[in-house]
């Protein structure tokens, strides 16, 4: 059991036998009357979105949730496919089970495989990535680092907002949890 208090964004818990992960919280005081915590939390088995509120304190369940580190292979159309880092087992993913997040992958990148009862409930991405821009406008002169933000295509197939002065062929590195260009490498 965790309190309300300790809420952090993809945190997964349990109500009633169904686990949900904590999207958006907000911790509210109004005026008058007793503290409240505001949850937007996304049903991990049919990944439906709802808010939820709990009085502050509150107790809740937390969802026991498998990490195992696994290496991406390759994208075969139908599925991508991992495979286990201990013992070398490989595993089938379906592409509406991971979403946007394999576009910060390259074929032997290492994760962490989350999963609620064997079932994949998505990937936990390291804080950055490094990737090379394929497609992006060509830089002019005069074009700064303080300019403003041109989109670029990266080698998986994100698109992202760079400063002008990026060109195709460069490496850079991107933070996965604000999803923004951090510096070129």
């Amino acid at each position: 059991m965790i309190s309300t208090s300790e809420f952090r964004t993809g945190l997964t818990i349990e109500l009633e036998g169904v686990a949900f992960s904590i999207v958006d919280f907000q911790h509210v005081k109004p005026g008058k009357g007793a503290a409240f915590v505001r949850a937007k939390v996304k049903n991990v088995e049919t990944g439906a979105v709802q808010e939820l509120t709990f009085r502050a304190g509150e107790k809740v369940s937390k969802a026991h949730v498998e990490r195992r580190q696994m290496q991406y292979l390759y994208d075969n159309g139908d599925f991508y496919t991992f495979m286990d880092t201990e013992n070398y087992e490989q595993l089938n993913v379906s592409h509406n089970d991971l979403g946007d997040d394999i576009k910060y992958l390259k074929e032997n990148d290492n994760v962490s495989m989350l999963l609620y009862h064997e079932r994949i409930i998505g990937i936990e991405l390291p804080y950055y990535v490094e990737l090379t821009v394929t497609d992006t406008s060509p830089s002019f002169k005069g074009d700064t680092a303080s300019g403003g933000t041109k989109p670029a295509t990266m080698e998986t197939g994100l698109v992202i907002n760079v400063p002008f002065f990026i060109n195709v062929g460069d490496k850079l590195r991107i933070d996965t949890r604000t999803k923004e260009y951090l510096d070129r490498l």
